[in-house]
């Protein structure tokens, strides 16, 4: 179920380093943290390492030497250095796992930022659950590996390197009984390192496919409760959980096999060892505190490349969810600003000009949803688009708001080409009202003032008593405050649509998009809206796509398309003699004789 047409196989693609890489770029700004976080890090690291020494001098001197003073000078100094190491540790993972927090953080926004830059096609390639799994489930991934693994396996490197320093400082003979297994535990790792990165990626993309489906299900929970459709969807969640779940424990066998492998060869060459040294001990060749003291560090190290075979695990799961991550933090935008772009004369006056417009959407390549059209829409003037479904209109809307681009033609605002403008500065000249309006998660004031974020409270208030909004809004249990729910869940169609209405108006922008604006109303309610919509539209141009006609009798041009082009333009009147198709639309929503009421 993978929707992202730009992904590659999980079998290709870079490295687990380039690809962490790419995530560790976001480290850049914070040297500082950086820096206190390794030093305190090596700081750790060499304090362990010396507490040995200590551990050495303890059996050598209190034990074999029975010398009471001695012991409780050197478990005194045991002590003192553990408490130091303590603190080491404190600022250790406090540092480490604020730069895990903050990375983690920095990474969201940056994806989330460009996520909104992209042009609505890339969202009809691709799912919006899977891509919200990836701004939360990988990112969490991620940080885990920034904010503890990482520091865990920088920690266990220096481990590795200074314990085997040590050991061939106490004993280069029973070193070298260690250093024959380093072969055997790196060539697990790399065999085995690649194909947990290629199962974690696939992991996650299942992992992804749940959070989609739960999404999707959860959003159009009355149409699946209607449709009695419970058992059905209940089956297709339970195939994708397991579907995660047998790559999941794939991934999980693998990454057992090379713990279970690094472990018994490590631990092996450590009873080697121990064998070997015990030998000398009896023989007098070392002291008894020597060979205590080179078994800890051999531990050490032991331990040391055990967890960095795990944590190289870790890595690798990072790996693949960062490669996920940039997919979508690099992934092109088909609609930008240019890089010089044009600026709209002053007084802006909303002229609009079509010529010979043909589009196919991304999804259907092959099915024109705009073919040849042109128009000429006169500054402050009003125009209706009226025909069929599939027509074209909303099309046409997508076009004006350079959702989309054309594949043939122009799109003029007040003589310029609208590719050579400045993206924001051509989007802040339209105001719309779609069939069915966006509500988003918060309240009332916040869904109206939507249209203009600086607006002020008496200002938004204003709006709403233009749209005739505000007599229900004051009904609600905490007026303008009221929560609205997800989607605006607790709004009727026709209380979304006043709010849509109310945000449009207090938006005041020279240009006016409405989609059926009043479709969702009752015919009083209607009636109000299509008043403050009339005063709305006074001296700005207005695109009004309708299906019902006598919402749009008084416009100044009524536009008929079908199939994609414009097939008749004019007056009501007009067109009722000239159109054919228009005609029909007018005897099946007038009288029955086809005359208006």
């Amino acid at each position: 179920m993978t929707t992202d047409s730009t992904k590659e196989p999980a079998v290709a693609g870079p490295s687990a380093f380039s690809s962490l890489r790419k995530a560790f770029v976001f480290m850049r700004p914070y040297k500082k943290q950086i820096f206190l976080a390794t030093v305190a890090l090596v700081f750790t690291a060499a304090v362990t390492l010396a507490l040995v020494q200590f551990v050495r001098v303890i059996v050598d001197v209190g034990f074999v030497a029975g010398s009471s003073q001695s012991l409780g000078l050197a478990i005194a100094g045991f002590l003192v250095v553990a408490i130091i190491q303590a603190f080491g540790t404190f600022a250790r993972f406090y540092w480490v796992s604020w730069l895990g927090e903050r990375v983690t953080a920095d990474i969201r926004t940056a994806v989330f930022s460009h996520l909104m830059t992209l042009h609505p096609g890339y969202f009809e390639e691709n799912l919006s659950g899977e891509i919200q799994s990836r701004i939360t489930t990988d990112t969490t991934l991620l940080q885990t590996v920034i904010g503890s693994s990482v520091s865990v396996a920088l920690r266990n490197f220096l481990m590795m390197i200074g314990g085997t320093l040590f050991l061939f400082i106490t004993n280069p003979k029973l070193t070298s009984i260690v250093m024959i297994c380093i072969p055997l535990v790196i060539g697990p790792i790399m065999i085995f390192g690649r194909k947990v990165r290629q199962l974690s990626r696939s992991s996650q993309d299942e992992i992804a496919n749940v959070g989609a489906y739960v999404g999707e299900s959860i959003q159009h929970i009355k149409t699946v409760q209607a449709y009695t459709h419970q058992q059905a969807n209940e089956q297709a969640f339970s195939d994708h959980v397991e579907s995660a779940f047998n790559v999941a424990l794939a991934r999980i066998m693998s990454r057992s096999v090379l713990i279970t492998i690094v472990i018994t060869l490590v631990f092996g060459a450590v009873a080697a060892m121990i064998w070997v040294g015990g030998q000398d001990v009896i023989n007098g060749r070392m002291s008894a505190g020597e060979l205590t003291a080179f078994v800890v560090y051999a531990v050490i190290v032991a331990s040391a490349v055990g967890a960095i075979s795990q944590v190289i695990g870790d890595l690798q799961r990072a790996a693949g969810a960062t490669e996920r991550l940039m997919e979508l933090l690099h992934a092109p935008s088909d609609i930008v600003t240019p890089a010089q772009p044009r600026a709209f004369a002053t007084p802006f006056r909303g002229e609009i000009v079509l010529d010979s417009l043909r589009f196919c959407y991304p999804s259907r390549p092959q099915t024109a949803a705009l073919d040849g059209l042109s128009l000429h829409v006169r500054a402050g003037s009003s125009v209706a688009l009226v025909g069929p479904s599939g027509a074209g209109k909303s099309t046409l809307f997508d076009m004006l708001l350079r959702f989309y681009d054309p594949q043939q033609g122009s799109v003029q605002v007040d003589g310029i080409d609208i590719r050579e403008l400045d993206l924001l500065d051509l989007r802040r000249r339209f105001a719309i009202v779609s069939q069915q309006p966006a509500m988003f998660t918060g309240n009332v004031r916040d869904n109206i003032r939507y249209g203009r974020p600086d607006a002020t409270d008496a200002e938004v208030e204003a709006a709403a008593q233009s749209a005739f909004a505000s007599e229900f809004i004051e009904q609600l249990p905490q007026g303008y405050d009221s929560f609205l729910g997800e989607a605006g869940i607790r709004l009727s169609g026709g209380q979304k649509q006043r709010i849509a209405i109310a945000r449009a108006i207090l938006r005041d922008a020279p240009i006016l998009l409405l989609d059926e604006a009043t479709s969702a109303l009752d015919a009083e309610s209607e009636r109000k809206v299509q008043m403050a919509l009339d005063a709305l539209m006074h001296n700005r141009t207005t695109l009004i796509i309708a299906h019902r006609l006598a919402t749009v009798k008084n416009v100044d041009t009524i536009v008929v398309m079908e199939a994609g082009k414009v097939v008749a333009q004019g007056s009501h009147q007009q067109l009722l003699n000239s159109s054919p198709l228009y005609a029909n639309l007018a005897a099946l929503q007038f009288a029955p004789s086809g005359q208006t009421q």
